[in-house]
């Protein structure tokens, strides 16, 4: 094969294995699938890439994608943390809500009941409103009702729940359920669709195209910042 026939014949096979690994993040389009927060919101998990869900037990579009985002979160990869953060918007009774998922988590007895009051409220129409309401049907799912009142009520627990809101204030999340990544990206949903769970199923993979995309972020290399006034230079 002459030289220049052999070059090109490389130059192709260079070009087709370059583009049968083009990174997700350049599928992703800032303002169509998500947008950036500026400045970038501190997380809570060093050396991991962290994916927070904004939701409330209220919301019965956050019931909807429960089940769709919970299959989706067990199989992240390892790099990838996932954190839930129940927001209330000043509205009482979500509010009481939130303090609930915050005092099931801090009881032990989240993983339990955390689908089960999703389809106590939007399947079975139960009133679970307020904090004897909610308490009572702890104990009935097998909870400690006291245990529970106990921390529903406490400093700790209300401190989470006045931080949700401002988390939510800081990313601007004016609609849930909403995923952000990595405290740098909010994804963005894929619009009104007639079926929401479709809608919700376009959404994930999305959300995993803004995860390569932080992770992708992560691993570029920090240029070290100029030397700041008064500092010695280098010999």
């Amino acid at each position: 094969m002459p030289y220049r026939i052999r070059f090109l014949s490389l130059a192709l096979l260079s070009l087709l294995a370059a583009t049968a690994f083009v990174p997700a993040q350049a599928q992703v389009t800032e303002g169509q699938d998500y947008r950036v927060l500026n400045p970038p919101r501190p997380t809570s998990s060093p050396g991991k890439i962290e994916v927070v869900e904004f939701f409330s037990y209220a919301c019965p579009h956050c019931a909807h994608f429960y089940p769709l985002v919970s299959a989706w979160a067990a199989k992240l990869p390892k790099d990838v943390v996932f954190k839930r953060v129940a927001v209330s918007y000043g509205r009482p009774p979500w509010m009481n809500l939130a303090r609930t998922y915050y005092a099931l988590e801090a009881t032990g007895d989240l993983k339990n009941l955390d689908g089960a009051l999703f389809h106590a409220i939007h399947d079975e129409g139960k009133n679970l409103f307020d904090e004897a309401s909610i308490a009572d049907w702890v104990g009935k799912q097998g909870g400690d009702a006291a245990k529970f009142a106990n921390a529903y009520v406490s400093f700790g627990i209300n401190n989470q729940t006045v931080q949700a809101d401002q988390m939510a204030e800081d990313y601007a999340i004016d609609g849930i359920p909403a995923l952000a990544v990595n405290g740098r990206y909010v994804v963005l949903s894929p619009g009104q669709s007639p079926d929401e769970i479709a809608s919700f199923r376009e959404l994930l993979p999305r959300a995993d195209k803004v995860i390569a995309l932080a992770r992708a972020a992560a691993a570029r290399p920090v240029h070290p910042a100029a030397a700041p006034a008064g500092a010695a230079k280098p010999k």
